[in-house]
């Protein structure tokens, strides 16, 4: 059996066997009491005894970026022993390190992306820092306060540190003696908290986290060399989520990587096929190629463990959304269209954590996060594609750094350009519209709208689509098409109404379709209208026109259709698109606008895709598959999601609302003189109602000027600044 000896500086002597890379391996402990000379004793004694000696915590080089300096104390230790190596894992700790945070990315992907990570300590642990700068990460280093008991200097990122403060750190430290290098893990003796608040994740030295580290660390992630499970109850009682151990296991029994960098290349060396093969990185890279082993990943919190997570991206519909939350209250008192032209400029705010969403069929439990563009629809519009896809992008990575593996554009973002399609191409998350489950909620709730005002039988109606060549209205109507044999399909766009009536009538054999440029020659015979058009500024549908008893199912946000509008035919139906009802104690932590536990459909759709793990590109673009629409209903309904009770203008539509505008319906479709006594009342009505399309009207004047660009660029300059110290 091949043996090695594991020099620490205050350890218990004690042996271990362990089987690592199928081979039967005697690790034996012993500690050298903190003293230089002890040491140096010990690596003779077992000099020629074994196949290796590691030492633990005793450097023989230190490593920031590209500096090295000798270690004066561990270079000395080398030189002791005339037969067996003497190894301080020099040689294998970085490419393990490296190899070790991809293999646990993969693993859990995302779990490393984007994050703001502080290395605790960077000496020795380049591998680390060149992984997690790949991952996206922003790094900054300990080494100053710990070591030197120096400020955190704000700003100070990695190749600031590793480059330019490196020699001057690493000069310093060659000549401190071990335990400062790495102090025992006794508990937190530092008073600068605010770097361990600013990480999502500390890595490094164990004993050093431990040390320095305050008493608090909520929901931060560990990764280090190697953990025992006395470190990890540690950390479990400071609120850790996650910890990673980067090492391999020697024991191929255990789950916790317990070795450190010094003992696994000490391992590899007596384990060698070549007792003569040099001790250089080729020579340990070809055994490390034969490790079959993954990162041990720990969670340590129930609540935070085997959780998937989501983000979804929201901004306000018009600027009393700005106004109403909380902490731009005061914007209120200055002109509307100042604070709307300056919101739009604000980057990506973090408005809260989503929890409570439980599958009831797998037990799959979801986290999601809102993020809050601060552009209106009508500053999207003005400001062009490229302005929304740049701002898409940084919540994209916020989400990253949230753990989110998938993104949903809420509202107007999922129509802006091409519809998410050059969103996830730029985003390294997987992204969705959320149109899929928004079509299959938005035709689940036009039919309950239907039966609730009387329908019998849903095929002898009649049903048009305002919109129809759009993302969503298209596959709207091939799919009505198919339960409403009937359809008219409206749009601006003739060629493409042209293309879609082929589509229908190849997918529907025997479905009526007419198509036409405007809704009124038609509309007076539909029992269904469904709008979602991206519109501004003009009159979709004229309410006067439609039959006694229609529904009018609003997909568009925002809405098509105003309340006054909707105020001039108590008889006719106006809906929003179908909410959802998220399964498990949903709280979204924030008002988005529907009564508790209530979600859009394109929000639900981003939960519904994490709580079945299908973190992929789902919805995107124009042409939505009718597959996808089908499949994320089934998903729909295995994870026991629901159709929430049908609103009306933010207003849930009672048993008692539905009795009324049937009766008021009935009437009018008895007395054709009556009803057309009242299209004349409402159309004159109707003419003095401003026309508008989502919240704006066909014309407004330019209040712009030198003075409020002025004013705009102040007020913006404020806002930015206020952000930044938030």
């Amino acid at each position: 059996m091949k043996k090695i000896v594991v020099l620490h500086l205050n350890c218990p002597e004690s042996t271990e066997t362990v089987t690592f890379m199928g081979q039967p391996l005697q690790i034996h402990h012993v500690g050298c009491e903190n003293d230089l000379e002890n040491a140096q004793k010990l690596i003779a004694q077992f000099d020629g005894q074994v196949e290796a000696i590691a030492l633990h915590g005793m450097p023989t080089q230190l490593e920031l970026g590209p500096a090295r300096r000798a270690h004066e104390q561990g270079a000395s230790l080398t030189a002791v022993a005339q037969q067996t190596p003497v190894v301080d894992g020099r040689i294998i700790r970085a490419g393990l390190e490296r190899w070790g945070i991809i293999l646990a990315d993969r693993a859990q992907p995302g779990i490393f992306s984007r994050k703001q990570v502080l290395m605790t300590p960077g000496i020795n642990h380049n591998g680390m820092a060149r992984a997690f700068e790949k991952h996206g990460g922003t790094i900054r280093y300990a080494d100053p306060f710990i070591y030197f008991n120096l400020p955190q200097v704000p700003g100070v990122g990695l190749r600031q540190t590793r480059n330019q403060a490196a020699p001057f750190t690493l000069d310093r430290l060659k000549d401190m003696p071990f335990a400062e290098l790495y102090p025992v893990a006794n508990g937190n003796s530092g008073s600068n908290h605010a770097p361990f608040d600013w990480a999502d994740i500390i890595a490094g030295d164990i004993g050093t986290i431990r040390h320095f580290a305050p008493e608090t660390l909520k929901r931060k992630t560990i990764v280090v060399e190697n953990a025992s499970e006395t470190d990890i109850e540690d950390l479990r009682a400071r609120g850790v989520d996650i910890v990673v151990t980067l090492m391999p296991a020697l024991d191929e029994a255990a789950g916790l990587g317990q070795w450190c960098a010094a003992t696994v290349e000490a391992a590899l060396t007596a384990l060698r096929q070549n007792p003569d093969a040099p001790l250089n990185e080729d020579t340990y890279l070809d055994m490390m190629a034969d490790l079959e082993w993954t990162p041990a990943i720990r969670s340590l919190q129930p609540e935070s463990a085997d959780i998937n997570r989501f983000a979804f991206v929201i901004h306000p519909l018009s600027v009393s959304f700005i106004h109403h939350h909380r902490a731009f209250r005061w914007t209120k008192y200055l002109p509307d269209g100042i604070v709307e032209a300056v919101a739009a400029y604000i980057p990506p705010l973090s408005l809260s954590r989503i929890t409570g969403g439980q599958s009831p069929t797998t037990g799959q439990r979801i986290e999601g996060h809102l993020i809050s563009l601060g552009a209106t629809p009508r500053q999207m519009m003005k400001h062009g594609e490229r302005f929304t896809y740049d701002r898409l992008r940084q919540a994209a990575q916020m989400a990253e750094r949230k753990g989110a593996r998938i993104m949903g554009l809420g509202a107007f973002t999922s129509v802006v350009g091409d519809a998410g399609i050059t969103v996830a191409h730029e985003a390294d998350i997987a992204i969705t519209s959320g149109n899929s489950l928004t079509v299959a909620a938005t035709l689940e709730a036009a039919k309950q709208a239907v039966i609730s005002m009387g329908a019998t039988d849903l095929t002898k109606g009649k049903v048009m689509i305002i919109g129809a060549t759009g993302s969503i209205g298209s596959v709207c109507s091939r799919l009505l098409a198919q339960a409403i044999y009937d359809v008219v399909l409206v749009s601006i766009e003739p060629e493409r109404l042209i293309d879609l009536k082929r589509t229908i009538q190849e997918e529907t054999p025997g479905a009526q379709v007419a198509i036409a440029t405007r809704p009124d020659e038609l509309i007076s015979d539909c029992d269904l209208i469904v709008t979602a058009t991206s519109a501004f500024g003009q009159r979709i549908v004229d309410i006067t026109k439609c039959k006694p008893g229609a529904v009018i199912c609003d997909v568009a946000r925002p809405p098509d259709i105003s309340p006054a509008e909707a105020a001039l035919r108590p008889d006719v139906l106006v809906i929003e698109s179908g909410e959802v009802l998220i399964p498990g104690d949903i709280d979204f932590g924030y008002n988005i606008g529907l009564p508790p536990k209530t979600a859009y459909a394109c929000l639900a759709e981003t939960a519904l895709l994490a709580m079945d793990g299908r973190f992929e590109d789902y919805t995107l673009g124009r042409n939505i598959s009718v597959e996808r629409v089908k499949e994320i209903y089934r998903l729909f309904k295995k994870h026991q999601f629901q159709i929430a009770d049908l609103r009306s203008f933010e207003e849930v539509v009672t048993e008692e609302q539905f009795v009324t505008k049937r009766q008021l319906a009935a009437e009018l479709k008895a007395n054709p003189m009556r009803f057309a006594q009242l299209q004349a009342e409402t159309g004159a009505k109707l003419a003095k109602i401003p026309v508008q399309a989502k919240g704006v009207k066909s014309r407004r004047k330019n209040s712009g000027g030198l003075v409020a660009a002025i004013a705009a660029g102040i007020g913006g300059l404020a806002l930015l600044l206020w952000q930044r110290r938030r």
